[in-house]
């Protein structure tokens, strides 16, 4: 059996962006993938997230939100930030690490959202699938 790679999805607070990414990168490439996500500044999964996540049949719900350095001596094979300030504050990985950078837009506003917020989360998580989609089509040909 082939050994599956490492790949870790890095934001600021580990709320939105990262988790959801997690969560589809999970859903679509859980076989060949471990998928983690962390934040330099780690609060908690937003309750949006979720809740976009739920439309398209991914339950994040139990994913947490959790600091980079614990992934840190995890060997990661792939490190994907997706916020500019995620890039810049990254810590170095040890060992051969690929390093993506994608920059997203942020949709967390506030902590209490209304329905007007869902367009913004469903945007993010849209564009998280087609760069998910993309990567995985390149290395998977």
């Amino acid at each position: 059996m082939t050994k599956k790679e490492k790949i870790i999805f890095i934001c600021t607070a580990n709320a939105c962006r990262s988790q959801i990414a997690e969560g589809i990168m999970k859903t679509i490439a859980g076989d060949k993938f471990d998928v983690y996500s962390a934040g330099s500044h780690p609060t908690k999964v937003h309750p949006m997230s979720i809740k976009v996540m739920n439309e398209i049949g991914i339950d994040i719900s139990s994913q947490s939100s959790d600091l980079i350095s614990n992934f840190l001596d995890e060997r990661m094979d792939i490190v994907i930030t997706v916020c500019d300030n995620a890039n810049e504050t990254c810590p170095i990985f040890p060992g051969k690490v690929e390093r993506i950078h994608w920059n997203i837009d942020d949709p967390f506003k506030r902590w209490v959202s209304d329905s007007h917020d869902l367009v913004n989360f469903r945007k993010t998580r849209e564009d998280l699938s087609r760069r998910i989609n993309d990567l995985l089509s390149i290395r998977f040909v």
